[in-house]
């Protein structure tokens, strides 16, 4: 007979345990991340999960209880992740979530609400509803007719722009455009939806890293049928926004030719307002700008798309997933609406009052992650909020400052939100086997830097390529609000410093750059 589980212990304590082992965890790793690379993380790891050579100790016949488990593997966890909360954890759109946010997703893990029908999630409900309407009316949109759904991220709200630009494609090809920075979503939801043929066009960028508009309109002036076109406000690699105004008239003049261009239109365009010409703003980092009266302006023009993007678990400060799907209109969701479920939506149950969420997401079960996002707009309001934007930025400026200071540090772009890109340049007097390696191999060495701050957990640095010839650059993301600028200043030093001496730059010695 197998013997009756002991009584394990309750919520309460169990957090307590939790954030007892995060501190422990914390503690043991001693910097941004852990020290030694991918082999040694993962054999700490395994060594948590009691893992054997036959995969069969995570899944033991007798489990260790509740407090043995969370305990170490919670400490496991903290000690082998990177800190968004670290100043020199500087590599991503990765945030630190404000630990409101993480209270408040708490309540829903506990409470476990599902959004796909109204008695799953009876006050969730009204609450994604209006923190929806709150971000459509902070994007210019007007809120009681703006419609919009909670997603995981970016990544599904530009899956949902082009779905909905699909639906409302007149006849004709539809033509996916987007400028060569956008985010690789956008290409991978045009395959998912078999509108990337013809292929995506990707529009170049200027030395800002902005999309052409002049180039936009010569690239739509050769398209005959419908178009999507996807700004980008927050390039992923410069944080760079599309000057989105012109876009969307060079949007709606697509509109207007393809309506001159057929004898059979009708004297107003019939059917969607966008069915010619479809405008999805891929706003899931710059978003945030629309919290700070410094930063709002570079977003003039996001109140003329179609969709918006909008992504809080980068400038919002909150555990992912938080990101925002916006459409200015209800209509124009009919792949969503098409899909009927009768045990979750019915149309009696709606004329009776009962309103349902179904329709507006490509997910059923969904965990109310708007909660955390309206503790958040309650406890913080716009100004908190804006200030927190507002303290990145200044650190931005900064850190740009501070590159252009060293003349071993090259920028690549000037700063719009909070990412600085620039590369590490030997000074002019390197000489000797060293000059030799940096002058032949310069991209080596900027990985090179990057991957020896990783390996000795020291901090963790971004990288792209940048310009005709895909040069490697370094970069930061600077999402955390605490952060100083003496923790970016000893940063940048670091990185320098550290390519001085992968360069030979102290002693004549040279290391090896791998």
């Amino acid at each position: 007979m197998r013997e009756v589980p002991q009584s394990q212990p309750g919520l309460d304590e169990l957090v307590g345990m939790t954030l007892t082992a995060l501190a422990e965890g914390r503690r043991r790793r001693g910097g941004p991340l852990p020290a030694g690379g991918p082999s040694r993380v993962r054999a700490a790891v395994q060594a948590a999960l009691g893992a054997s050579p036959d995969r069969t100790s995570l899944l033991p016949r007798t489990g260790i209880g509740a407090a043995a488990a969370i305990t170490g593997l919670v400490e496991a966890l903290a000690a082998g992740s990177a800190d968004p909360a670290d100043p020199w954890c500087a590599a991503h759109l990765h945030c630190p979530p404000l630990p409101v946010a993480v209270a408040a997703d708490l309540a829903v893990s506990t409470l476990n609400p599902s959004l796909d029908s109204w008695d799953q999630a009876p006050a969730a409900t009204t609450i994604e509803t209006e923190v929806v309407a709150a971000l459509a009316e902070l994007a210019g949109f007007d809120p009681d007719q703006a419609a919009g759904t909670i997603t995981t991220g970016g990544t599904e709200s530009n899956l949902m722009g082009l779905l909905l630009a699909r639906d409302a494609a007149s006849n004709g090809q539809l033509r996916v455009f987007r400028s060569a920075a956008a985010h690789l979503s956008v290409d991978r939801a045009a395959a998912v939806l078999g509108i990337d043929t013809p292929p995506v066009a990707a529009i170049p960028t200027d030395g800002q890293d902005r999309m052409r508009v002049d180039l936009l309109r010569k690239a739509l002036a050769e398209h005959a049928g419908p178009a999507v076109v996807v700004a980008t406000a927050g390039t992923t690699d410069a944080g760079a926004v599309d000057p989105l105004r012109e876009i969307a008239a060079a949007v709606e003049e697509h509109r207007r030719r393809l309506r001159r261009r057929s004898s059979s239109a009708a004297p107003a365009e019939t059917g969607h307002p966008a069915s010619s010409g479809w405008l999805h703003v891929d706003a899931a980092y710059g978003g945030g700008a629309l919290f700070s009266d410094r930063l709002a302006a570079h977003l003039d023009g996001v109140a003329l798309a179609d969709s918006v993007a909008l992504d809080l678990h980068k400038l919002g400060w909150q555990p992912a997933p938080a990101g925002v799907f916006l459409t200015p209109r209800p209509d124009g969701w009919p792949s969503l609406r098409a899909a009927q479920a009768d045990y979750l939506r019915s149309e009696d149950d709606e004329a009776a009052g009962f309103p349902s969420l179904l329709d507006r997401s490509l997910r059923t079960t969904r965990r109310a992650d708007s909660f955390p996002i309206a503790v958040t707009l309650r406890a913080l309001g716009r100004d908190g909020l804006g200030t927190l934007v507002d303290a990145c930025h200044d650190l931005a400026r900064h850190a740009e400052r501070t590159v252009q200071a060293d003349p071993r540090l090259e920028p690549a772009f000037p700063v719009t939100l909070t990412t600085v890109v620039f590369r590490y340049r030997p000074q002019a007097d390197v000489t000797g086997s060293a000059a030799a390696c940096t002058a032949e191999r310069p991209d080596q060495l900027n990985d090179a830097i990057r991957r020896a701050l990783l390996l000795d957990g020291r901090a963790v640095v971004g990288r792209t390529r940048v310009g005709s010839d895909r040069a490697v650059h370094l970069k930061l993301t600077l999402l955390n609000p605490n952060a100083t600028r003496a923790d970016v200043d000893a940063l940048l030093r670091l990185i320098a410093t550290t390519g001085d001496e992968l360069a030979g730059g102290y002693g004549g010695e040279t290391r090896s750059i791998p």
